[in-house]
């Protein structure tokens, strides 16, 4: 196993319920959290970076406040969500590393980091978490690779500001690829994905829910006793809350959930988006921590 430094051990537990289990609430996406907006008068590509704000702020009021974490960006969230003390206390605060979008180099995709955002930053917004996420190919990239040098200087430079990162993983399709060949070996990419950011210091994973609960107890073994926290990936709540209860019974330590909680919740007009993370996101995430400690069957 991937040993936490003190640091790191106090980053983890402010992230998890009473019962010790990972969860957080992401909301670091932003043209996704526009495409979710619904009833923009003039559609989600004029929603304004102040509008977006704003839609961020209130989810953070009205939902994330309930949970033990939130997963914020640094280019329209942070830092005038904390600078307002929107954030509640007792709510961590998971700073997002990623920008949007991605690069492609000979056929592989590769993450971004938001300009002038470091390990460093993270501290400065008022965090002691961060997330990175990194698509990977594990079958075309292993331990010598391009990813793998980049988690690992991560995971050093983390550990030396004294950061507890969350290494996010994403497998994908390729463009040589049919989609029924990518089906076939989506679990066995995850697993191995899981395996290979081990191998590079991953402390914690976020990775895609496997497929089933064999893949899920393999993902576990290959984590050698790292916490890994299942994706949401914008599947609907009910299939998540299934997906999260067949993980944990094998083995994972919890759930970082996005869209599956809140994408049907928000709205441009801020009493609608209070009536509607209040009265239906933030039920499901009751029913998401129930999940994530094991009391839904």
């Amino acid at each position: 196993m991937n040993e936490l430094n003190t640091l790191e051990r106090r980053g983890l537990q402010s992230i998890c319920t009473p019962d010790g289990n990972m969860l957080i609430v992401a909301a670091d996406q932003r043209n996704g959290m526009k495409a979710a907006i619904k009833d923009a008068p003039q559609g989600s590509d004029a929603i304004s970076r102040e509008e977006l704000a704003e839609v961020k702020a209130d989810l953070v009021r009205h939902l994330a406040n309930n949970a033990p974490a939130i997963l914020l960006d640094p280019e329209v969230a942070l830092p005038a969500i904390v600078d307002a003390g929107v954030l509640a206390r007792n709510t961590a605060l998971v700073v997002g590393l990623d920008a949007s979008g991605f690069a492609t180099e000979d056929g592989l995709k590769y993450t971004r980091y938001v300009d002038g955002v470091t390990p460093r930053t993270v501290r400065d917004f008022g965090g002691t978490v961060a997330k990175m996420l990194f698509y990977t190919r594990p079958d075309r990239q292993g331990e010598s690779s391009r990813v793998a040098q980049e988690i690992r200087d991560l995971v050093t430079a983390c550990e030396a500001e004294g950061v507890l990162l969350i290494v996010e993983l994403l497998t994908y399709q390729l463009a040589d690829e049919t989609a029924e060949e990518y089906a076939v070996a989506f679990s066995q990419l995850v697993i191995d994905g899981a395996a290979l950011a081990v191998a590079c210091g991953a402390k914690i994973l976020k990775l895609q829910y496997p497929g089933s609960a064999e893949a899920c107890a393999a993902v576990t073994d290959v984590a050698q006793g790292v916490p890994w926290a299942v994706l949401s990936a914008g599947v609907d709540h009910e299939t998540f809350i299934g997906q999260v209860s067949t993980a944990v019974a094998h083995g994972a330590a919890g759930a970082m959930a996005g869209r599956s909680l809140w994408k049907d919740s928000l709205s441009i007009n801020a009493a609608t988006r209070e009536e509607l993370l209040t009265g239906r996101a933030l039920p499901r995430l009751r029913e998401l921590a129930d999940a994530v400690d094991g009391r839904r069957h």
